[in-house]
Formats: C-alpha cells, sequence, structure tokens
C-alpha cells in the first residue's frame, strides 16, 4: 500500500498490459516461490521457466499449481520450443502446454536457424489456438549484429501474425541482443525501434539493476521489463515507483 503521505507514480492492476515484471524461474523450489509470492506477489506478472528447465525440475506440477493458485502466468522457456520446432514436435508440445495447463507460449529463434515464415506461421498458428504468445527478436551470439531496420521488420511482422509482447533480447546476463557484450544498452537501437513500435507492444529484458535504470528512466515506470531475477522483483519494484535513489524524484 501506497503510504498517504508520499506522491507516488501510479501502477497499473493486475492483470497489466504494460508496466509488466517478467521473472525468470531458473529452478526455485515451490517453497521459494510461496516465498517469492508472499513479498512481492503483486509485482509478479509473469514467470518463465528458463530454458528447458522444465523438462528436468522434479517439482514441476506442485510448482506450476503454486503459480495458479496465486494467478501467476507461466511460460516455458523459448529455447525448449525452438528444440520442438526443429525436431518437429510442435504438436506434442503444444499438446504437454495443454497439459500442464499452461495458457502462454514464448516462439524465438535466438538459438536455432529458423526462417522468418516459419517463425510468423507458428505465432499465428499458436494464436490461432487460444495461446498468448510471447515472441523474441534477437540472438543470443553477444557477436551477431542485426541490423536496427531488421529488429523493426521482424517485431512489427511478429505482432501482426498474433504475438501479445514481442521480447528484445538480451540473455539471462544481459551481455547480447540489445545490450553490447559489457551489458550497455545498444541506445541507437532503442531508440529506432521505439519510434516505429508502440512500447507498451515491447518486453526488454533487462536482468541488470543498470539496466532496468536505464529503461525506467527512458520510457518511465510502467516500462515492460523481463529476465528479472526473484530476488531482484522488489528492488525493481522500487525502482518503478522512485523509492530508490537511481529513479527518485522530488
Amino acid at each position: 500500500m501506497t503510504p498517504p503521505f508520499l506522491d507516488l507514480p501510479q501502477r497499473s492492476a493486475k492483470p497489466r498490459e504494460w508496466g509488466i515484471t517478467h521473472v525468470l524461474d531458473s529452478g526455485l523450489s515451490v517453497a521459494e516461490v510461496e516465498s517469492l509470492v508472499e513479498v512481492a506477489g503483486a509485482a509478479v506478472d509473469l514467470v518463465k521457466l528458463g530454458w528447458g528447465t522444465a523438462v528436468v525440475t522434479e517439482n514441476l506440477d506442485a510448482k506450476l499449481a503454486c503459480y495458479r493458485a496465486h494467478g501467476i502466468p507461466v511460460v516455458l522457456g523459448g529455447t525448449l520450443t525452438e528444440l520442438a520446432i526443429a525436431q518437429g514436435r510442435v504438436d506434442q508440445l503444444t499438446a504437454w502446454l495443454r497439459e500442464l495447463q499452461l495458457t502462454h507460449v514464448e516462439i524465438s529463434d535466438g538459438t536455432i536457424e529458423l526462417p522468418h515464415a516459419r517463425k510468423l506461421a507458428l505465432i499465428e498458428q499458436l494464436a490461432g489456438e487460444g495461446f498468448t504468445v510471447l515472441s523474441e527478436v534477437g540472438s543470443k551470439d553477444a557477436a551477431f549484429i542485426m541490423a536496427p531496420y531488421v529488429w523493426v521488420e521482424q517485431i512489427e511482422s511478429e505482432l501482426a501474425a498474433g504475438a501479445w509482447k514481442v521480447i528484445a533480447e538480451a540473455r539471462e546476463n544481459g551481455t547480447a541482443g540489445i545490450y553490447r557484450a559489457d551489458g550497455e544498452v545498444r541506445m541507437g537501437l532503442i531508440d529506432e525501434i521505439a519510434h516505429a513500435v508502440p512500447v507498451e507492444r515491447l518486453l526488454f529484458e533487462a536482468p541488470r539493476k543498470e539496466q532496468q535504470v536505464w529503461f525506467l528512466q527512458r520510457f518511465g515506470h510502467e516500462v515492460n521489463l523481463g529476465n528479472i531475477a526473484p530476488r531482484d522483483v522488489l528492488s525493481l519494484e522500487t525502482l518503478r515507483l522512485g523509492l530508490r535513489a537511481d529513479t527518485a524524484t522530488t
């Protein structure tokens, strides 16, 4: 609750269309999920089970039930979807998603070579089947540089195909895609993307505090941010509300 003696930015209410905090779960226990929800549940909008961890985690059903009980949607890592695509197992993947009662799916091409037309067709297919689709643009290879106009073209076409949000790739350590290898924001790239695409349709991966601060200062407290570590959810929420020196205003 906001204390009545402070003037703070107004946060949109869940379920949010903007101001989304997308959290990376790379192996939390059910007890850790409960702790996260107890401390910061109101700030968690979406959880991704990183990479292919959903395949090997031993508490998957119990963990998903916990997130579901607290009204937090879960999406599996895009790498898992890419493997299913590469092996021709998309139908089996979607059947498994339904078995797990998952409503969201991520479609990316940061690991495999996937013709963009095929990616667009998959986005359209899965959106048409009732899934909330998050697509991801950008490579996980820090040495690969994609021209800004290509980013814009891919983002626009993926939104047109039915993606709910397009994720701007950064990897879990913030050193690729929209960042340079040292974690510095590729400011010119971001500005070109934001000039062409409504920012509320984008989800910027920003695992580092300095990256979160940059996006909040550039686009405001309701910018969509992803790959947030569970331990950093409250920190990000204080940054959004100006309750930390980095974003505080008087």
